[in-house]
């Protein structure tokens, strides 16, 4: 799969090989020809697995300013060609000053937690559209929901808005259960978030495709620069990647929480993928990460009308666009930093 998004060529079809052809860059396929972009429309390339770059192309783009960035096949960040030094000294800057300015603190931060918000009421309108027998019952959590959204706005603190978003996701979770339609045993009976360590299947899964996601915000972080200690939402602590924290409150809904209903319902998982630990903990055994791993990177490729570029856009590559989306917003480049919202 091959994509130019905001000015960055994506490289996600493994054996592609790419090249330079006067002032174009030539996609390869197996010797075939796949894309051909002029040079100066591109301002980063992005590869993913086991994707080639000519060592011309290579020197010809890190003269120019253009960014060469390797990720692995699972998407976690190797390393990144600059040359010479570039704008992301200036970045990161304004990255860092944004922490001297409670008000942009707290108004990005807000940001995030909107998309969090909204993207969860859309997973139980959703439910709700599906299991018209939970209506009553879902209709509840999504005024309730509604009502948090409109209190973003009048939080004055990053404390009173985190007090706000706990609220929304006590609200969400305790929806949850409603929402596992495949469970005639009782075994993915899930009734309150649990974590370190998960008390139950339900939440094992969402505890794994949480890390996942995490890392995949932090890998779209560093890819464009952004340092992915330096947030705003969440606390900063001693090895925290707290912007890669604050990335990923907008995709939990639709990323993870829906992935995960998905597996469930559609029963490919069952007992056999789970250990039970003593002390209650439970986690995905090997054979159900084999399961989990392979439905999620297949999930990855599916594409999407993004609703703020109005391109096409494969699912695993959101983190990135919003990363980038992000980036130009702490340079000033645009105004405001939209969420991502699930329609």
């Amino acid at each position: 799969m091959i994509k130019v998004l905001l000015n960055t060529l994506y490289v996600q079809t493994q054996q592609s090989y790419l090249r330079l052809d006067h002032e174009t860059i030539v996609v390869e396929v197996e010797g075939t020809k796949t894309l051909q972009v002029p040079i100066h429309h591109i301002g980063s390339i992005v590869m993913f697995g086991h994707v080639s770059i000519s060592p011309y192309l290579l020197g010809k783009c890190v003269n120019q300013g253009i960014s060469v960035i390797w990720y692995d096949v699972y998407g976690r960040f190797l390393a990144r060609a600059t040359g010479r030094t570039s704008g992301n000294v200036l970045l990161r800057r304004a990255q860092h000053q944004l922490l001297e300015d409670e008000q942009r603190m707290l108004h990005i931060a807000s940001r995030f937690v909107s998309g969090k918000i909204r993207n969860s009421k859309s997973v139980l309108q959703r439910a709700m559209r599906d299991y018209p027998e939970q209506r009553a019952r879902l209709e509840q959590s999504v005024k309730q929901l509604d009502q948090s959204l409109r209190n973003i706005g009048k939080q004055s603190t990053l404390d009173e808005l985190r007090g706000v978003e706990g609220y929304a996701s006590s609200v969400y979770f305790e929806a949850f259960a409603s929402l596992i339609r495949s469970d005639e045993d009782g075994f993915f009976a899930f009734t309150v978030r649990s974590r370190r360590p998960p008390r139950d299947p339900v939440n094992a899964c969402l505890s794994f495709a949480y890390s996942i996601l995490t890392q995949d915000c932090i890998s779209a972080l560093e890819g464009v620069g952004l340092d992915p200690q330096i947030g705003y939402l969440h606390a900063l602590r001693p090895g925290k990647p707290s912007l890669g924290l604050d990335l990923v409150e907008e995709f939990r809904p639709y990323l993870a929480d829906r992935f995960v209903l998905t597996l469930i319902n559609r029963r490919q998982l069952d007992k056999s993928h789970f250990d039970m630990r003593p002390g209650g903990a439970v986690f995905l055994n090997e054979k159900g990460r084999k399961t989990f791993l392979a439905a999620y990177q297949k999930r990855k490729q599916e594409e999407i009308q993004h609703p703020i570029i109005n391109q096409k856009v494969p699912l695993g590559l959101l983190p990135h666009v919003h990363a980038r989306l992000l980036a130009r917003h702490l340079r000033g480049d645009i105004e405001e930093y939209t969420p991502f919202i699930m329609r």
